[in-house]
């Protein structure tokens, strides 16, 4: 079967989180470094990143303190400028090429509609965990997306950059799979035997993407 839809995670494949995890160590006062350190330690260690938060601050409440930091005028938010460069370009090329184009990630209701203003015309659906009510790695998260892509699960490439949220549940799921490394999860993941031997491609860019596709369908033809 040959590729026929792409879809792609949001945070650190589409968008840079730098400056949301920024924000969120100048939130808690803490230096952003220190942050980012405590960060990559709880993701190394095979841990659910939201406790990074309850390292700092013990009975930590993601949702209530979002609630807090929109109320104080501080609320999640990213834009053109937290888009990695070649995001753009490549979503024009595999449009060009005639790829059915998705967006589906763990992400808020407020994250969602900033999603949809960034990409409406760019991509055939978005779809957030939030709207769907199943959040990766959850299989149900997979199975929504299945219902909405108007093709079979292997003719689905999922473009993620974890192991464990993104790779591994989506071929559990009958899809392929490609681990774009940037990132810290990526960059953690990396050389493990998953990362090595799970994903139909592992790239660096995600110009690469168009290429590889091509390549492959043409062999499956």
């Amino acid at each position: 079967m040959t590729i026929r839809a792409v879809v792609f995670d949001v945070g650190e494949c589409l968008v840079d989180e730098t400056r949301e995890y920024g924000t969120w160590a100048d939130w808690l006062g803490i230096p952003r470094h220190t942050f980012a350190a405590m960060f990559g330690a709880v993701i190394a260690q095979g841990r659910d990143y939201r406790e990074t938060f309850q390292e700092f601050r013990p009975g930590f409440d993601l949702t209530g303190q979002r609630e807090a930091r929109a109320a104080a005028g501080k609320p999640e938010w990213f834009g053109e400028d937290d888009l990695y460069p070649d995001v753009r370009p490549a979503l024009a090329q595999l449009r060009a090429d005639g790829l059915w184009l998705g967006i589906a990630g763990n992400q808020t209701v407020r994250a969602g509609g900033l999603l949809r203003d960034l990409f409406t015309k760019d991509v055939d659906l978005i779809g957030t965990s939030d709207d769907w009510g199943a959040s990766k790695p959850d299989q149900l998260f997979f199975d929504r997306v299945a219902e909405v892509v108007p093709f079979a699960n292997d003719e689905i490439l999922y473009v993620g950059d974890r192991v464990d949220n993104d790779l591994r549940p989506g071929a559990k799921a009958g899809m392929r799979t490609a681990l774009i490394r940037r990132g810290p999860w990526a960059t953690i993941q990396w050389n493990t035997d998953e990362a090595r031997t799970l994903p139909m491609f592992r790239v660096d860019s995600l110009a690469e993407l168009s290429p590889r596709i091509a390549e492959f369908n043409e062999r499956e033809r």
